[in-house]
């Protein structure tokens, strides 16, 4: 199978896709063509499909299809304009090429992350995460598969651990420079931040908002999924269930960006930092990822409110 990493401009493909995505527009002079984004575990591929003819049968978005084109480049990135599509029938392709996955192990990766809970002095921290992260199976699986988000950052399985992980793995260190800060919270609050998008979003290969996402959002999602496990708890202490649900709620740290309290709180606004960073640097490292090695610029990004290029090398 030819994967979309593996592709570069002018090359002739043939090949099966997962159609993530597909959308019916018009060009300014009114004539009709699709556009689509193309997905194997490799990532994904901006695609258009300018001539609707006869070779072109008929498919839905999330359908496996065949197509043949070539590949282009718009604006320095890579983009497929295709000109035959046929709706491959189950039992022709393999469905593990085409889910997204982290390029690291995942069960490695939840070793690591649980293994920051034995570190925990907590009792009550401790007995809350060991809840959720050691002994409840069903939140396990669904953690490990789901994504951190639908396609800004770590949009892949194993994309909500490999975040999480950072995001405490920085946290830890922010704990190293900065004393004043309570680590079990921080680490805790890290842990936890994004839990909620186990039910913001589906699992793959739709990997698309939920109806509890669209009307709640994963951070107050998170936030009852903790209150409610803290009712299992005996003794609890109150204004520790507060301080760590405010990390939460905090986390993007602005309101404009979702957060329906900004950071009050030292390790609220460590979490923010550190969440934020992670998903920056992720979100610039998928998108040079898939250009080539030129010092073009690859024009506005909204989600990181700049026009951005490759380094030099």
């Amino acid at each position: 199978m030819r994967f979309i990493n593996e592709l570069k401009e002018g090359d002739n493909v043939s090949e099966v896709y997962l159609c993530k995505t597909k959308q019916a527009l018009k060009t300014k002079a009114g004539k009709n063509y699709y556009s689509l984004i193309l997905q194997d575990k490799t990532g994904t591929i901006d695609t258009k499909i300018w001539e609707l003819n006869s070779g072109i049968e008929h498919f839905e978005a999330l359908d496996f299809i065949k197509v043949d084109g070539q590949v282009t480049t718009f604006q320095g990135t890579l983009q497929l304009n295709v000109r035959r599509v046929r709706k491959m029938q189950e039992g022709t392709y393999d469905p593990a090429n085409y889910m997204p996955v982290s390029r690291f192990d995942i069960d490695t990766m939840y070793k690591e992350l649980t293994g920051y809970i034995m570190r925990l002095t907590h009792p009550y921290l401790k007995a809350l995460a060991e809840s959720f992260f050691i002994k409840d199976a069903q939140f396990i699986k669904d953690f490990k598969s789901h994504s951190a988000a639908k396609s800004v950052h770590h949009g892949f399985v194993g994309g909500l651990l490999e975040h999480t992980l950072s995001v405490v793995k920085l946290c830890d260190f922010y704990t190293t420079r900065y004393p004043m800060l309570n680590k079990d919270l921080l680490i805790t609050a890290a842990m936890f931040h994004d839990i909620g998008k186990t039910k913001e979003l589906s699992l793959f290969p739709a990997n698309d908002y939920t109806d509890e996402g669209q009307l709640i959002g994963h951070i107050v999602i998170g936030v009852e999924m903790i209150h409610d496990r803290i009712r299992e708890i005996p003794g609890f202490p109150k204004t520790l269930e507060n301080e760590l649900k405010h990390c939460i709620v905090a986390h993007h740290g602005e309101l404009e960006y979702g957060s329906p309290k900004k950071p009050a709180l030292m390790e609220a606004m460590a979490l923010n930092l550190a969440d934020n960073t992670d998903a920056k640097m992720e979100t610039m490292t998928e998108l040079l990822g898939g250009v080539p090695d030129t010092l073009e610029w690859l024009g506005f990004n909204r989600v990181l409110d700049s026009n951005i290029r490759k380094t030099s090398k």
